[in-house]
């Protein structure tokens, strides 16, 4: 079957970038309320190429928020189905000044897209689309695919679950296979077999009840700022270790052996350094670059703000200052139970001139994929099979809230068969999806199906 997909995959390839590009031309900003109708108008290009992909139905299920597409292709009930899970949205282009080209407007540099949305996710969810072509077309479908695309992924997938829950037999599959993640390299294969967790949270420090005059009052008041920068920087000491007590509770720390296959990923620090143009790393003391990004929970800043920030200069002393920060969990830990341990320590070293405000953005829990399941072995085949080397099983320092949902809702195994690259300015600006990760996923996806039929 290789031959006979290779074919046609071969002499479609150009209308399958056609159809991508197209795509990431829609602005589907889920976190933006402007792009409301976007939304609507992406999740309506999805149900078509569905359909002419070879769908026998798709369906757009509105939800609170943005809308779902569900679709099927059902060969025989009583055979294996995998159900593709992906999302649509995408996250703001801002800052648009860094941008080299428009962030909506898909422009191919040296082998590579240049678009919001190019590798996350909606390069990757869309060579699932052509696989299920590939395989229909070439009449050598031996599954049942089913596809969950969704609309709020990039805002924490606030409907997702509710839908989940009320569409258990809808969704009912035996595995979930996911594309948003990233493997070494195309010389490198690899899987992810485990995403941390996410705690997300904003907070606001008051201070005066209104903005002063840094004057007249600079000296006497407390400003705002400054205290939550201090409050900030207490939440690492000086070994890079989160200070916060209760956080490391739950950690289930990885064993030598698990360490050791860690640290056989190649790895270089200068290339690392280099890409990234920092002079130094910076991370927990005791663990390497690649266990900081895997297997170890971190609390980061994700964004400060506060007082005047305009062009020129204002003498003000600001009434309020925020912050948004957020929490990477690894296994055992729980996302609830750590944003109440970040909001109620920050509540607990707020000095008493000033008052402290917390709320939960959103969150989720890390999540494990067994290696010995049907799922991973069909993938590790199938990165074989055109790779010709086998995927060495790695950690993503990323989170996808729903793949622990999905194993509690329907009782089946995710696994994560990702074709992106790290070095893809994910949420960045300038992110991109080489062309060659793109057309290599098309081309390997369908053999998951195969093997996975064969388990």
């Amino acid at each position: 079957m290789q031959q006979i997909w290779k074919e046609y995959q071969e002499k479609n390839k150009n209308k399958f970038l056609n159809e991508l590009l197209d795509l990431l031309r829609i602005p589907s900003v889920s976190a933006k309320s402007e792009h409301k109708a976007d939304m609507l108008t992406c999740a309506e290009a999805i149900k078509q190429r569905l359909l002419e992909a070879g769908a026998d139905t798709v369906e757009i299920y509105p939800t609170d928020g943005h809308p779902i597409v569900y679709g099927e292709k059902i060969t025989d009930a009583t055979k294996p189905t995998v159900l593709v899970y992906g999302h649509y949205d995408v996250q703001p282009a801002e800052p648009l000044d860094l941008w080299n080209s428009g962030p909506f407007d898909p422009t191919i540099i040296d082998g590579k897209i240049f678009a919001r949305g190019s590798c996350d996710d909606k390069g990757q969810m869309y060579m699932h689309i052509k696989a299920l072509e590939t395989l229909v077309q070439t009449n050598t479908l031996t599954n049942n695919i089913k596809f969950c695309i969704e609309g709020e992924e990039e805002v924490g997938s606030p409907n997702l679950g509710k839908f989940v829950t009320s569409h258990k037999e809808l969704l009912k599959a035996d595995c979930v296979l996911i594309s948003d993640s990233a493997m070494i390299s195309l010389d490198t294969p690899s899987l992810d077999i485990g995403l941390r967790g996410l705690s997300y949270i904003e907070v606001e420090v008051t201070g005066p009840n209104r903005d002063l005059h840094s004057g007249v009052y600079g000296g006497a008041v407390a400003n705002p700022i400054t205290i939550l920068a201090k409050m900030i920087a207490s939440l690492h000491d000086e070994n890079n270790h989160i200070n916060i007590p209760g956080f490391y509770d739950d950690v289930i720390n990885a064993t030598t052996e698990e360490r050791a296959l860690m640290a056989k990923a190649p790895f270089n620090e200068e290339e690392y350094k280099t890409d990234l143009a920092v002079k130094e790393l910076w991370g927990e003391k005791g663990f390497s670059t690649i266990e900081r990004t895997g297997i170890r929970p971190t609390l980061e800043l994700n964004g400060i703000w506060g007082g005047y920030t305009g062009e020129g200069a204002k003498t003000v002393l600001p009434s309020k200052a925020y912050a948004k920060i957020s929490a990477r969990l690894v296994p055992n830990q729980n996302s609830d139970k750590i944003a109440d341990l970040l909001i109620n320590h920050l509540k607990k070293i707020a000095p008493a001139c000033v008052t402290v405000k917390a709320t939960l953005h959103h969150g989720g829990e890390p999540y494990i994929t067994p290696i010995e399941s049907n799922a991973y072995k069909a993938a590790a085949k199938a990165i074989e099979a055109t790779f010709n080397k086998q995927p060495i099983p790695v950690r993503g320092g990323g989170s996808i809230p729903i793949c622990s949902l999905f194993e509690k809702e329907l009782g089946t195994k995710v696994v994560l068969m990702g074709f992106g690259l790290d070095s893809d300015n994910l949420h960045s600006p300038n992110e991109k999806f080489d062309l060659a990760n793109f057309y290599k996923g098309i081309e390997t996806i369908p053999y998951f199906h195969q093997f996975f039929a064969e388990m």
